[in-house]
């Protein structure tokens, strides 16, 4: 697969520029993507490369909206853990690609 057709397509979708990406970029940290724009651009970049994200579990990987200092005040004070979000990074979108789904198994192998 042709790895500039993905850096546009994230370049459009997700506003970030050509010096920010890299295969080993992650996707939130990284590139500031969260909560709805994540999932949007999900969803997108299936539509966009033919890629079943339908077993991707977008919640697992990227923060959701919301004020996240708030929520881990709360979490602080009541005693309970924040989960920790997986690691989505662009090199995974070209496994998705290759392999036509995006899940754990792809972003594992």
């Amino acid at each position: 697969m042709d790895k500039d057709i993905l850096y546009i397509f994230l370049i459009k979708q997700a506003g970030v520029t050509i010096e920010e990406l890299s295969d080993e970029a992650l996707l939130e940290d990284d590139l500031g993507i969260s909560g709805d724009d994540a999932f949007e651009l999900i969803v997108a970049f299936g539509k966009e490369f033919n890629v079943d994200v339908s077993n991707f579990m977008v919640a697992d990987y990227f923060s959701g909206e919301g004020d996240f200092i708030l929520s881990a005040i709360i979490n602080f004070f009541i005693g309970r853990k924040e989960k920790k979000r997986l690691e989505l990074r662009i090199k995974h979108l070209e496994k998705a690609m290759i392999a036509g789904r995006l899940d754990e198994q792809v972003i594992n192998s």
